[in-house]
């Protein structure tokens, strides 16, 4: 008789309840029935699948865009005692030919294996002749168009359904607004199949978008808060990206580029070391984060704002997968508003595509400009009715204040207007404030109607206010006049009046939110806790070391916080503690129980 799945739970993976949706899920799976799955990054994604894989008869066929992603995924199981194998471009042609005997032999439980692999002739002629337990489909939301990492091979994948009737199929991403998950069902053709929906919320991690002054001092003030832990710093270019993680490690902080136009082994050894080192901060291009099972990101960090909240959401997601607090922070500006808009008119899409794209970067503007709850606009878009406010992100716990701005749309308004509508915001704030550069007097616009009659604000907060009407689509990004301003299609009812205006004050030098707690801090506040939980993980980074791998697969910061917390004595107690499956208790619980003896005898003496 097959195992049961909450025995598999306690058994193999170390949790004594499922999560959510986890329970009803498993067991439609292992019926037979196949699913589409919406579940918040580390929302127990994975476990709908492995769960299903270790009750069913035969091989689970794991879809997975990238080598990274297979090869952490592949590792976490095997020190789970869980026979699992990825096939792809980087596994040695023998290593590969016994991975495929192994799987026509029923010795494999899960293979991982890349889409375009997946659909060759042999792999395909290789599945007929195995017993298939499921297929899983992994970033589901790459076969659509309506997707932020749409991939053309994802498309084929229906051949699964045709080949192979029989073979449950699950589907499942993190990242799926409406059009999306509709979009997935049809090309994935699961029609029939049941559609969960665990929601997108992620309570630990604080939303955090500043207004755009001193980026690279703003950076440091994040990094400060971070000493010691895991971060990603995302940037637009990859000139960018070069020079912030230059002078990132000038200064003396662990930080390492990544982009596409690096050498494929400079990628590798930077993606290795941040996978395997503790404290590491990548710098990097939107290249670099979907391959990675990395749970103990403390923070990512947008220096520029990405194309749209599903990008954002997906980028963000890599932070706090473990549960425990982490920050997310977009430190946004008009300018960031401008090339965004050039990147999308330029590309060589369909004007259909570019029409999504623009509909989506308009979202995110409206996410980066709210007053309201940041959380509560963020699920709105996926769909969700949060109840109220999160209480943890920058607008809960410093509000901003909301104001009556119409005069200060009508001024800004008629100076786009009439200084011709072809100028950037700087040289309008310019005229507004009455400035006496050589530009203005060149130009003649110190002769303007509107030439000083802003002068009670700064330049700062003239900045925000032109942020905000583009974002309410008042003033429009003229992409062919090389980003100057011109008046929205709504513009003329706010200058006659016929409409109000509300904005918002940024908190420019104001107190920023308390950050988010250190991991450690959850365990208690006292030295000798943070001491105890120091200890665990400087054993956890040797144990790693000694065998190449990651860190986090041996157990992650949340299973060595509940350590901390309890003191085990005997390996009854360690197994009693989260993430601790019967591997791992015989294979670390003696090391484990070795610190926290030596901590308590170090107590007890001192």
């Amino acid at each position: 008789m097959p195992p049961l799945p909450i025995e598999i739970l306690r058994t193999v993976f170390g949790f004594d309840s499922f999560r959510g949706h986890q329970a009803e899920i498993i067991d439609h799976v292992v019926s037979g029935g196949d699913a589409m799955v919406l579940m918040p990054t580390g929302g127990g994604k994975s476990l709908c699948y492995q769960i299903p894989a270790l009750c069913r008869d035969g091989v689970a066929v794991v879809v997975s865009p990238l080598i990274a992603l297979m090869r952490d995924q592949v590792e976490a199981l095997k020190q789970l005692g869980v026979r699992a194998a990825a096939l792809n471009s980087s596994i040695p042609f023998a290593a590969a030919v016994q991975i495929e005997r192994q799987m026509a032999a029923g010795e494999i439980d899960i293979v991982y294996v890349a889409p375009e692999r997946l659909l060759t002739d042999p792999f395909l002629a290789l599945l007929d002749r195995c017993k298939l337990a499921l297929f899983a489909i992994d970033e589901a939301h790459c076969v659509s168009q309506w997707g932020h990492d749409f991939r053309p091979e994802y498309l084929r994948l229906t051949v699964l359904h045709q080949r192979y009737p029989a073979v449950p199929r699950i589907a499942l991403t993190a990242t799926a607004d409406a059009p999306t998950r509709r979009d997935i069902r049809e090309r994935l053709q699961l029609e029939q199949g049941r559609v969960f929906v665990a929601g997108f919320d992620r309570p630990n991690i604080r939303y955090r978008v500043p207004p755009k002054s001193d980026e690279r001092g703003q950076l440091l003030e994040l990094l400060e808060g971070h000493r010691g832990e895991s971060g990603i710093v995302y940037c637009l270019t990859r000139k960018s990206v070069e020079s912030i993680a230059s002078w990132l490690a000038d200064r003396g902080w662990p930080a390492l580029p990544y982009h596409a136009g690096l050498d494929k082994a400079v990628r590798d050894r930077h993606q290795d070391r941040f996978i395997k080192e503790e404290g590491v901060i990548v710098v990097a291009t939107i290249a670099f984060g979907m391959g990675i099972d990395k749970p103990d990101v403390r923070f990512v960090a947008h220096l520029d704002v990405p194309r749209s909240l599903e990008a954002y959401y997906q980028e963000t997601g890599r932070a706090g997968r473990d549960g425990l607090p982490a920050e997310a922070v977009m430190i946004y500006g008009l300018e960031d508003v401008t090339k965004m808009r050039q990147l999308i008119e330029g590309s060589e899409t369909p004007e259909a595509q570019k029409q999504i794209e623009r509909r989506k970067l308009d979202a995110l503007l409206g996410f980066c400009e709210t007053a309201q709850c940041r959380r509560q606009v963020l699920l709105t878009y996926f769909g969700e009715s949060p109840v109220g406010p999160c209480g943890n992100c920058d607008r809960c716990l410093v509000p901003v204040e909301t104001f009556d701005g119409t005069e200060l749309a009508q001024k800004a308004l008629s100076c786009v207007y009439r200084t011709g509508q072809r100028f950037g915001a700087l040289h309008v704030i310019d005229v507004l404030r009455g400035g006496d550069g050589d530009k203005i007097q060149r130009l003649g616009h110190e002769r303007l109607s509107t030439y000083g009659i802003g002068k009670e604000l700064s330049v700062a907060e003239w900045r925000s206010v032109f942020r905000q009407l583009v974002a309410m689509d008042f003033l429009a990004v003229d992409i062919d006049g090389h980003g100057g301003l011109r008046l929205g299609p709504d513009s003329r009812a706010v200058l006659r009046g016929e409409r109000r205006v509300e904005l918002h004050r940024d908190t420019l030098g104001e107190r920023r939110p308390r950050r988010a707690r250190k991991p450690a801090a959850v365990i208690g506040e006292s030295p000798a806790s943070q001491a105890l939980f120091d200890a665990l993980r400087a054993r956890r980074t040797a144990l790693a070391k000694a065998q190449g791998v990651p860190p986090y697969v041996i157990f992650h910061d949340s299973t060595l916080v509940a350590m901390a917390a309890e003191k085990p004595r005997d390996l009854d107690g360690v197994a009693r503690l989260p993430g601790i499956g019967e591997a791992k208790l015989k294979r670390y619980g003696a090391d484990f129980l070795a610190v926290i003896a030596a901590f308590l005898a170090e107590s007890s003496a001192a």
